[in-house]
């Protein structure tokens, strides 16, 4: 007879996920002695660092990743990151050990009495298995769930004595069967809703594209590229973008639209239907009061996340597979629109007193990496240099949190590697963001990870001295970081480290990195301040 052990193994197995990340513990190890030669174990030194390697492993290879976690307190560890991967629409199963069943009434030691209260509202579905002989089963069922567009981590909590229980003939079997089931999730639009919208945008007297995220996750990009240039319409990026869903060089695109709802809505002044592709309408923050749309404008929105239609604060909703949407609305409408605006450049300062501006470093770097890399970015004080330096024009090639939380690029850099080991991957990080998952440069430099770590030094949160001036929170502590020496810590955990003190130092350590598969190089860069205008 097989045990529940063998039985997950070839869940996880027909799911290709045989790839574990994890930080073990005590009720941990049942599930992973006898570890078999071919699934792969990452190991990150912390529980938020795992969980950010498993959503760049996701992200980058569009797979669903899985997590091992410790119990109740690496649950509690992780939850910032749990928190990032529900907000990236991250496919992702974590698993936490559970203490011994005969014990659990008790709460005994390292017993979680709540296991599937702790991570939620952050995970879609949080399940304990009643009996052993259900785990693989509530694996499958988890992997399924996770699967479900929108896409987004689920919980399984794992008593640690359930493992090595037989199971019957019949038991093993309906674990397999639960994993081999195969759900498609790709639903058409209703004509009559094509038709309609199809109608709205002919007949509108200046109509605007707003692409999402989604856009890049589902695999719609070309065709809302062909979708635009049909049409001739100008093309929006939603408001703090976690992926680029268009390319940034494209004639027709206009850049990023601001988090902010007078402002934004301001920005779309002109135009009287914004169809929206594949993103929330809006992310906002801050609170910056207004109208979300200009006088007289409607809005449609296209997505497969029937909650992103429902919490919409103005405008009507498509819930559908965005790739047919878009085909099914370019057939109705006529080729030829008005002929694109060419892209207008965003002045940036230059110069600092022989210290690097962020547009200067951003240039340089851009100009050293290649041309199929895998951008991560965690400097969100200059997101809009990056974008205006780096120009990123092909799907899958870039990934930021769209949590709002830090700790996710260092971590997501190490997993994108591993999940697209055939790309550079060039991670863009402040020095404050950086420290938060600061452990994730020990897995890079252990797996031997190729990952270009570029951090932008200023000694200080700026993205939240841009905050306290738009708050009036003005003398707040805890703003400035002096004293870090990133590169001495990463050299610590056996990362190549330089420091670059000019832009010709810089493209020349970032080419080079990028170039060679031998494990992680960290560049520290000092760079000036610059807060986004208010």
């Amino acid at each position: 007879m097989r045990t529940v052990r063998e039985s997950v193994l070839d869940v996880l197995r027909a799911r290709g996920m045989t790839t574990v990340f994890g930080n073990p513990g005590s009720t941990e190890l049942p599930m992973l002695k006898q570890f078999p030669d071919d699934f792969r174990y990452v190991l990150g030194l912390q529980e938020a660092v795992v969980v950010g390697m498993a959503d760049g492993f996701a992200l980058a290879s569009g797979t669903t990743a899985l997590v091992n976690l410790h119990t109740g307190p690496g649950t509690g560890n992780a939850m910032g990151a749990v928190l990032n991967a529900r907000a990236n629409r991250t496919p992702m199963v974590v698993t936490a050990g559970q203490q011994v069943r005969a014990m659990l009434t008790m709460e005994a030691l390292l017993a979680n009495p709540q296991a599937t209260l702790l991570p939620q509202p952050a995970v879609k579905w949080a399940y304990e298995p009643p009996r052993p002989a259900d785990v693989a089963p509530a694996l499958a069922r988890a992997v399924q769930v996770a699967e479900t567009p929108p896409c987004g981590p689920v919980f399984v909590s794992l008593p640690m004595d359930d493992f090595d229980v037989e199971l019957t003939e019949a038991e093993d079997r309906a674990g397999q069967a639960a994993a081999d089931r195969r759900i498609t999730h790709t639903a058409g639009p209703a004509p009559d809703a094509v038709a309609a919208l199809a109608e709205r945008i002919a007949g509108a007297r200046s109509a605007v594209l707003v692409v999402g995220d989604d856009v890049d996750a589902s695999g719609a990009w070309e065709a809302v590229v062909e979708f635009a240039e049909r049409t001739g319409l100008p093309v929006w990026a939603a408001p703090v973008s976690a992926r680029v869903s268009f390319p940034r060089d494209h004639p027709q695109f206009r850049g990023e639209l601001v988090p902010a709802i007078g402002p934004l809505g301001r920005q779309l002044s002109g135009h009287d239907l914004v169809v929206v592709i594949g993103a929330p309408v809006f992310r906002y923050y801050p609170y910056m009061p207004g109208s979300c749309l200009p006088e007289g404008a409607e809005l449609v929105l296209l997505t497969r996340d029937a909650e992103e239609a429902a919490k919409a604060p103005v405008g009507d909703a498509v819930v559908a597979d965005l790739t047919l949407t878009v085909r099914a609305l370019a057939e109705r409408l006529p080729a030829g629109g008005p002929a694109p605006l060419p892209h207008e450049q965003v002045r940036f300062p230059e110069g600092g007193d022989g210290v690097l501006t962020p547009f200067a470093a951003m240039t340089a770097i851009a100009q050293g990496a290649p041309e199929n890399t895998l951008w991560v970015n965690e400097s969100p004080s200059n997101v809009p240099q990056f974008h205006e330096a780096t120009r990123i024009s092909a799907p899958g090639s870039y990934l930021f949190s769209a949590g709002g939380g830090l700790g996710f690029g260092a971590a997501a850099a190490v997993g994108a590697q591993l999940g697209a080991p055939d790309r550079p991957v060039v991670c863009v990080i402040g020095d404050g963001s950086v420290h938060y998952a600061v452990q994730a440069l020990w897995t890079a430099a252990a797996y031997r990870a190729p990952v270009t770590f570029v951090v932008l030094s200023n000694a200080r949160y700026a993205i939240l001295q841009w905050f306290a001036q738009l708050e009036h929170a003005q003398g707040a502590p805890g703003l400035d970081i002096p004293g870090l020496d990133i590169a001495t810590i990463a050299d610590g955990y056996g990362v190549r480290t330089h420091r670059a003190q000019d832009a010709g130092e810089l493209t020349k350590l970032v080419r080079d990195s990028a170039a060679q598969q031998d494990g992680p190089v960290l560049i520290d860069v000092p760079i000036t301040t610059e807060l986004p205008p208010l």
